[in-house]
């Protein structure tokens, strides 16, 4: 098969190739899945990791975006981002295999500085794959569509991400309950599976056109210094930066509270992480409209300020003493933050890739992915380090009702983690001030989309009404007797 990049892409060509970029973006979200997050935390467990091993697995994917600048000279210099994208991509995916076959090949199981050394290694090409498959997106994707397209594969995405997590746990509950022996078997069984799955997305990409692009002339540190001199992109980096800092610092922190503090089980911590996804799948498809239709920076002006409050009412969650209302208070708090997280993340990536030009693409989006990946990693750290020195402060707020019924009412409350969660909101209300010099094409005010968006919901409402006017208006058909003569026109 021809690797090589087409001059001329066909309508039809351009949209059978975005059916493979969305079949590959299911399989590979099917094998993060598998060999990531939560199934990677517990085989690492089982296997007898170390606090600081744990740790280092979770900082993998930040150690490794370094290598992202290898992607820009590969791209550079043979200017074939499908073939970089494959190669890598399917180079990426043999440590997972290898882990699911090294237990079968060899007596006792992998040791965990193996499963380490293999998934950095894993993490490595992914970068270089993933770099190199963002530049050739910006150029195959029409730029009116990008929104469109991305929502619906990212909600498929999701989908899929939620339906397979939820199955593999119940799955795996059952083998530790009835079958203690075979769950290392199990953990690599999936592994297994997700290498089979993410070598099926290097397929689909396979047959993915890919648009000529035109040669970059600079060098590789000269162009990623480039990409930092543009004013305009370098205001979009220092508000992810900051963004995603301010995030970070409290985020990672909301289970450790509902936990620690609050005291609710896993089991509602799983529920109502279930619930903010399922919001935030439900809410895409409108993100993707509105960011095509407006802009990217015009949903996340919207979105922001609720993710803000969100972050800040976890400080006053734990303030009434009913659990119903805490549990309930919660629900909304991951309603809300699914349903503006959705259309953040997606225009956040979308206005990257937009604002990044189209033949240094790949240079500018590995210079935004280096520094979020920074300042998120950077956030936690300071976050931990911090909690000790609030852990013992407390500031509280209460109004007090004297009388025959003595009353207290609790207004605030921080201590511990609360600050974090007062701090982060206000870091992030902060970073708010710097988008709005960020400058995107086809910019639109927010109150247009609020605008828009209660002229969508009256008509949306009106239409079940006028249908039971319609109904009413309807007249009875008249019933004659049988001994009326018909009525007979004159001539």
């Amino acid at each position: 098969m021809n690797v090589r990049p087409s001059t001329n892409i066909t309508e039809q060509q351009l949209d059978t190739g975005l059916k493979y970029v969305t079949a590959d973006g299911l399989s590979a979200e099917a094998m993060v899945v598998f060999t990531s997050g939560t199934f990677l935390t517990a085989l690492a467990i089982h296997m007898g990791a170390t606090n600081f091993q744990l740790g280092l697995f979770a900082a993998l994917p930040t150690f490794t975006t370094i290598f992202q600048l290898a992607a820009i000279w590969l791209v550079r210099k043979f200017n074939n981002r499908r073939l970089i994208t494959m190669v890598f991509n399917f180079l990426a995916r043999l440590p997972l295999l290898a882990i699911g076959i090294m237990p079968l090949l060899f007596s006792g199981s992998t040791t965990i500085a193996v499963l380490l050394m293999l998934l950095f290694f894993q993490h490595i090409c992914g970068d270089i794959a993933g770099a190199s498959w963002n530049a050739w997106m910006k150029d195959l994707i029409p730029q009116e569509r990008l929104g469109g397209f991305f929502s619906r594969r990212t909600r498929m995405a999701q989908t899929l991400n939620v339906t397979l997590s939820l199955a593999t746990a119940i799955g795996l509950d059952y083998i530790k309950r009835h079958y203690p022996a075979q769950e290392i078997t199990a953990y690599t069984t999936l592994f297994l599976a997700g290498g089979a799955l993410g070598m099926m997305s290097v397929y689909l990409l396979l047959r993915t056109p890919e648009p000529v692009a035109e040669p970059m002339e600079d060098k590789v540190l000269p162009l990623f210094w480039k990409s930092l001199k543009n004013k305009n992109f370098r205001k979009l980096l220092t508000f992810n930066s900051l963004w995603a800092f301010s995030l970070n610092l409290a985020t990672p922190f909301f289970a450790v509270f509902m936990m620690k503090t609050l005291g609710l089980p896993v089991a509602y911590l799983i529920g109502l992480g279930i619930l903010s996804q399922v919001s935030g799948i439900f809410s895409l498809n409108l993100w993707g409209r509105y960011s095509d239709r407006f802009s990217n920076k015009t949903v996340i002006r919207l979105c922001a300020p609720l993710y803000i409050l969100c972050i800040l009412a976890f400080a006053f969650v734990g303030l009434p003493q009913s659990k119903a209302v805490t549990l309930g208070l919660l629900a909304l708090i991951h309603i809300v933050s699914g349903f503006s997280t959705a259309g953040i993340n997606l225009s956040l990536s979308n206005i990257g890739i937009k604002l990044a030009p189209k033949n240094e693409a790949i240079v500018y989006l590995s210079a935004k992915n280096m520094f979020v990946a920074f300042f998120s990693t950077i956030a936690p750290l300071a976050g931990g380090l911090l909690a000790d020195m609030f852990a013992n402060n407390t500031i509280g707020l209460s109004l007090k009702l004297s009388g025959a019924n003595h009353m207290q009412i609790n207004l605030l409350q921080l201590q511990g983690w609360n600050y974090f969660f007062i701090i982060g909101g206000l870091l992030a209300m902060f970073s708010l001030r710097l988008l709005t010099t960020v400058q995107e094409e086809g910019e639109t005010h927010k109150s247009a989309v609020v605008v828009h968006m209660r002229r969508s919901l009256r008509r949306r409402l009106r239409k079940p009404l006028a249908r039971k006017k319609a109904l009413r208006v309807v007249p009875a058909p008249v019933k004659r007797n049988r001994w009326q003569k018909p009525f007979k026109k004159s001539a």
